[in-house]
């Protein structure tokens, strides 16, 4: 249980290829299992996600991930080039991370599974999300890109990962954000103080 590490940035989420590269090498270096939801990148081919050729093992062939990637690691874990049902992957108990561009949805799924993140924005709000995970709610770590190319390295892409998934951090992380998750079911719930407020919003409508 909560030894696989999800990724994902999102349906509209996509990083450069040297970024990638990155990313593929840093997944190989932190040795942990994964299910990888990869997207074409920047400067990529759009065709390469939705025509998916297959090799002779029958694993696909993905041309702007580094070569013999897929082989490798295809006894620890999956890529997937097309869409993956996002909440009900964190729901599965074998989730133990997550790496997320900080969309707030993916927040809201990620924390109402109690999943620790590698928080990873990539703009907008997203940026002001991952502070708010990382140095507020203590439940995900940051990914920090370096100032020359602007890319986040494959030994810091390892490290983060292992925080998470491996070291003690990870498991303080774990307790943390599955309290929070605890305070966000009890909110819910009939009598909870949003079930309270919503109530009361509606009471107000009808009588004004």
């Amino acid at each position: 249980a909560e030894s696989v590490i999800f990724l994902s940035f999102g349906s509209g989420g996509t990083i450069s290829k040297c970024q990638m590269t990155e990313l593929a090498y840093g997944l190989e270096l932190s040795k942990q299992r994964f299910i990888w939801v990869v997207r074409q990148p920047t400067e990529g081919d759009a065709s390469a996600a939705f025509f998916e050729v297959k090799d002779c093992d029958g694993l696909p062939i993905i041309n702007y991930l580094p070569d013999g990637f897929v082989s490798r690691t295809k006894d620890v874990g999956l890529c997937v080039t097309v869409w993956a049902p996002q909440a009900e992957i964190l729901k599965h108990p074998a989730i133990g991370g997550f790496v997320t561009h900080c969309g707030w949805n993916s927040v809201l799924e990620s924390i109402l599974n109690g999943v620790p993140m590698v928080a990873w924005p990539l703009y907008a709000e997203q940026k002001m999300n991952a502070t708010m995970l990382s140095k507020e709610l203590g439940v995900a770590v940051k990914a920090t890109a370096t100032e020359e190319g602007g890319v986040v390295c494959r030994k810091q892409i390892a490290k983060l990962i292992r925080r998470v998934m491996v070291d003690e951090e990870g498991i303080a992380m774990r307790v943390k954000v599955k309290d929070y998750k605890l305070s966000g079911e009890k909110a819910l719930s009939v009598r909870g103080s949003s079930h309270e407020l919503l109530c009361q919003m509606a009471k107000d409508c009808v009588l004004h």
